[in-house]
Order: C-alpha cells, then structure tokens, then sequence
C-alpha cells in the first residue's frame, strides 16, 4: 500500500542529510541546509514533494514543540524578575515597529488596512532561529539573550491578538470578536487553569508518573500536557502555539522540567526541521529571480529598520549600548509567525499573491542571514568601546540586573543519592565542596529538597539534564548507581560534553572495569573487591600484623587495579605473603572451575591448605563458611595460610 506521507517524509529526510551534510563541511549554519532542502523538494524545485498539506501539519507540530520548550526554559519566577523588560519592552519594539512601517506604506500609496496589516508582519522577529542559535552559543542567559527571548515571548502572545483583529482589517466581521464578553471569560479562566495546573495539579502528576520508574510513562505524561494545554487553547478560539507555550510554562514550575525538556528536545529538533522545510517549499523560484532587486533593497531596508528600533527599545529601557547593537542584530529578522499571519491575510484578501511571494522571499532572506548577523554582532558591539560616547549612554541609565541563580563551577557532580552518594555528598559538605546531586527517584528528590539538599531529578545520560548543572564546568563526577548499562551512557555523555571531566564509578561486578576505563572513566571502584578487602584487613588484624603493614597490603591490591582478585582462569592462583615479624602469612585468592561445582567447603579443603576466610559469589560475600557449605562454579574462594 503507498502511502504518499511516508514516501515525502522519505525524500526529504534524504535530501536533508545530503544538504546538511555540505552545509556542515563548508560551516554554514544548518538553518539554511532545511531551506534550500524545501527549496529542492517543494513544487517551484524538483517537484518531488505530493503531500503538501500533510507536511505542513508536520511543520506546524514543530512550532508546537518550539514554544513548548520556550516555556519550560521561560519560568514564572524569572518571567516575574524581568516582566518589566518583557512587557515594556515588548511592547514599545511591537508599538515603534508597526508605527514605522505604517507610515512608510502609507508613503507608497497602500492603504490604511493594508499598512497596518504589513506593520504587523515586519513587527515580529523568529523565535524558532533566534532561541536556536542562542542556545547553540550560550547566550541565552546573557542580558542581551534574556531582553531578546523576553521581547519574542511577548510578540508570541501578540500574534495570537492580531489574527483574532485580523478579520476586521479585512472587513469581515469576526464570530470571536463579536461575543467579546465569552472570549475575555475564556481567556481569565485559561490563566486561572495554568496558574492552579503549575501550582497543585501538574506537580503531583509528575511525581507520581515519575514513581514507575518508567520513561515511556513519563515521556507519554509531558506530550499528553503539552497537546492537552494546546488543544484546549485552539478550542476556545486561541492560538496552539500560545497552549504549547502555556503547557511548557506549567511544567516548568517543577522539579521535573529538566528532565521533560531532555526528553522533548529531540521531538522540537525532527518537526523544527519539517517547519523550515515547509517555508523552503513555499518559495518561487522564478519569481525571485524576476523582482530581485526589488526584494534585496527591501530585504536591506527592513533588517535596517528593526535593527535600529530594537536597539533603541533597548536603550529606552536604560541599557548599555553594546546590548543596544546586540539585540538589535538579533531581532532584525522576520519571524515564523509573521508566516502563519500572512497567509491568513492572503486568504482574507488582505494582501495579494504577488505581495505574499516577496513578503514570502524577504522572510526567508532575513531568516536565512541572522546566523551570519549574530555571529558578527559581538564584535560589531565592541566597537563601541572606540566611540565617543557618554558614560551612562555607554554602560546603561538602568543597567539589567539578572535573576540571581545559582552557577556551578568547578564543582562536583554526584550521580545517584543512594548509601554512596550520600556518604559522598557528606564528605562534600564537611570539606566545603561544591557539589549537586542528579537522582531519578522522585521521592528522594522531594524529601532532600525538603532539606535544601541540592538535587535535582533526572537522568544523568541525558545531555540537557548535565548542562543544567553545567557539566562543561565541573571537575569531578561520581556515579553511584546500580544500572551497569546507564552508568555507561552516564560516563559517555558526560565525557562529550567535558573530555576533562575526571570520572570515579562505583560498580558491582570486576567485569565491568575495563570496559568503564574505555569509555572514559578515570577510576572504578568495585564493590565486590572492596568487600573483600575489608575482609583481608580483619584477618590481617586477627594475625597481629600493624596498621602500618595492613594499610600497605591495601595499597598494594588497590594500586595494581585489584590484580589480586582477578582471577580469570581456574588454574590461576593470586598469592600475597605479609610478614609480622613473627610469622609469615599467605592470602590467596581462587576462582572455582566446574570441577567444584557442586562440591562442599570440606571437600575443597581435602585438597587445598589453609583456611577459608570467605567465599565471593557475584555481589554476595560469605565469611567463615561452614565446612558443609556448597560451593558453586566461579566462586572467589579466599583462603589464609599460616607458616
């Protein structure tokens, strides 16, 4: 059976790998590569693309995707610290953008509707492209990063306004619009629903779903919220993109948004690239290359003007002018919205398919270049340490003062709060270390943050849950959990995202250590062995051997990686002799071979000197066993040997 979807999906995965591929090897940004894909698979390139629509569906789960991880990131409480740049600088950027370009419409003969509508469209910038690139280049706690993504959540919430009024510029009377009283009730009830649901609801939820252990349940439980908060903003009349926003929001009022935004990262990356793609099939081609000019000298103009109307925005709020330059360049492009807002005008008769095609070809330009623009903004900014400018115009009437927040810098990362990690965390305390605990038992979490322990819950293989803790810092790590597959994933990402990061694990079985060492652990420690040595340093006690000697055997079997507890073949003895000065006494450990099997501590006995000390079986130690005691094949057997 064909399924014409599948086969689209197909051929633009293809062509993506391709295209970004090249991208990659020539460093252009990977944005682009999505473009020129569309570009190639849409119906002005090589036709190749039937399903349009279905594709677009695609692409709008990615916007869905997009502003749900912008709100997880964009909590209440840090929303509340700069709603003062947000709101008022939100608005002034939307108000002084949309006066301009009216006004220069105007100038050229359009109308009042037609202006305003245009106004509106160059007002928004893309939050897709800017919060990507962002976060590729740690900005986005930055002052400059902080006034950006505020000014773009808040057009993200103005579009939603302006396609409900977009009716009326079209002369067309607005169901919505006209029952106003409903849609204000809809709209309070929405708040009240987001504040009770971050508050009570959503929490317990959380950690309860979190309690299974399971990451199919909890992955299941952040998606069902995510289109849950969307489908109940769509229908009551309000933008899906203001619901995923929302349902981000929510979950970030948690102690689990770390853990969600790993593992929804990977859905925002696939359906983010259908979004780019999509806008990449839209584009004509041929009538580019008809009005070329006309589309550069309004390509030109439009970055000009929002460059400077941002960067004066920012000004107004009494910033430095470095941050002035730097928002400026980040905000001088058209957004994805403005996309979604256009063809609404071009349906409505707003606008027509001409004026959608270069409005459509100045978007993509504008786009296409922001990666290259905000590469060169920090060094455009520092030209402003040459200019001859006022001090407080130079260094702000204002300067923003960013939410306090904890930044962790040569620290210690503790993975797993179980009896090890928390004589680790102890031991960290006592010694003034800074150290932060990743658990994925919701109930520990809930009870150590009760006691201003700092933990966080989430999985430490996870690379979005180790850059919030900002691994990239740190010095040590010590993993401490059972799982011999997770700690591996743990050591693996952790070694990518800092090769110098010095790793100490904790495992249960010798097997594991070489393994551990390969992939980037520095030491291991097994806990079998360190069972058996506090075994040998009883015995060494019992035969009036020193401290001193008995610290020395220690060190001895420690620093030759346990060698003496390795016995890989049964034929193999490890044999270690100490001398007190009064006797001399030998340790030595075997591995049992199927012989034994089976066999009784008195029947080994029968053929071996000496006198059991214990018997290791996997994790399990027996000390002194009975003579009577059953013996298995691949049994440790420790014995001491007096002379």
């Amino acid at each position: 059976m064909d399924i014409p979807l599948l086969k689209d999906v197909v051929i633009i995965l293809a062509l993506s790998v391709i295209v970004l591929l090249i991208f990659r090897k020539v460093r252009i940004p990977s944005v682009l590569a999505f473009f020129v894909t569309g570009m190639l698979a849409g119906p002005q390139g090589l036709g190749l693309i039937s399903s349009m629509e279905e594709v677009q569906l695609l692409a709008e789960l990615g916007v869905i995707f997009l502003l749900f991880t912008i709100g997880m990131e964009f909590s209440l409480e840090k929303f509340s610290q700069i709603k003062r740049y947000v709101i008022v600088g939100g608005s002034l950027q939307l108000v002084l953008t949309l006066a301009t370009v009216y006004f220069i419409c105007l100038g050229l003969g359009l109308s009042t509707n037609e202006s305003i509508f245009i106004g509106f469209l160059v007002s928004f910038s893309s939050t897709a492209i800017v919060l990507r690139l962002l976060q590729d280049t740690n900005q986005i706690y930055s002052v400059h990063g902080q006034i950006s993504l505020g000014i773009l959540i808040f057009q993200d919430i103005a579009v939603v306004l302006v396609i409900l009024f977009t009716p009326l510029m079209a002369g067309v009377n607005s169901s919505n619009l006209n029952n106003w009283p409903l849609l204000v009730a809809m709209g309070v009830g929405l708040l009240l629903f987001t504040l009770v649901s971050a508050k009570w609801i959503v929490p317990q939820l959380l950690h309860y779903m979190s309690r299974f252990k399971s990451r199919e349940l909890f992955l299941l439980t952040i998606i069902l919220i995510c289109f849950g908060v969307t489908w109940i903003t769509s229908s009551i009349g309000l933008s899906m993109a203001l619901g995923a926003f929302l349902a981000g929001l929510i979950i970030s009022h948690t102690d689990y948004s770390h853990q969600a935004l790993g593992n929804i990262l990977p859905f925002q990356d696939i359906f983010m690239s259908f979004f780019f793609v999509s806008i990449g099939m839209l584009v004509n081609l041929g009538f580019i290359a008809e009005n070329f000019l006309l589309i550069i000298i309004a390509t030109l103009v439009i970055l000009t003007i929002k460059a400077l109307i941002a960067g004066f925005t920012a000004g107004l709020l009494g910033l430095s002018f470095r941050v002035m330059v730097l928002v400026g360049l980040i905000l001088s492009q058209i957004g994805e919205f403005s996309f979604i807002l256009s063809a609404t005008g071009l349906e409505l008769g707003i606008i027509d398919e001409n004026f959608f095609q270069i409005f459509l070809s100045v978007s993509l330009i504008t786009m296409s270049v922001t990666p290259f623009i905000m590469a060169i903004a920090p060094r455009i900014s520092d030209l402003s340490d040459n200019l001859p400018l006022p001090h407080r115009f130079r260094h702000g009437f204002y300067p923003m003062n960013l939410p306090e927040e904890t930044v962790w810098e040569d620290h210690l990362i503790i993975v797993g709060f179980g009896i090890n990690g928390k004589n680790v965390a102890k031991a960290a305390h006592k010694a003034y270390i800074p150290y932060v605990v990743v658990e994925m038992n919701p109930e520990i979490v809930k009870n150590e943050k009760s006691g201003k322990e700092s933990i966080y819950f989430g999985d430490a293989a996870h690379e979005t849950v180790l850059k919030n803790i900002n691994v990239q810092e740190a010095r040590t790590m010590v993993v401490a959990i059972s799982d011999p597959v997770g700690t591996r994933k743990v050591i693996e990402t952790a070694k990518k995202l800092n090769p110098n990061l010095y790793i100490i694990v904790r495992t249960r079985y010798i097997k594991e250590m070489e393994k551990l060492h390969e992939i980037g652990a520095n030491e291991v420690i097994p806990e079998e062995f360190e069972t058996s040595i506090e075994i040998f340093s009883r015995v060494l006690d019992q035969y009036n051997l020193s401290p001193e000697k008995i610290d020395d055997f220690i060190n001895e079997i420690r620093s030759d990686s346990y060698q003496m507890f390795r016995t890989l073949s049964k034929d193999e003895k490890m044999t270690c002799t100490l001398n007190n000065g009064f006797n001399e006494l030998q340790v030595v450990s075997t591995q049992l071979g199927s012989d034994m099997g089976g066999k009784t501590v008195k029947e080994f006995l029968e053929k071996n000197e000496g006198k059991i000390v214990a018997i290791i079986r996997g994790p399990l130690t027996f000390n002194n066993p009975d003579t009577d005691f059953k013996l298995y094949e691949n049994d440790i057997v420790i014995i001491s040997q007096g002379k």
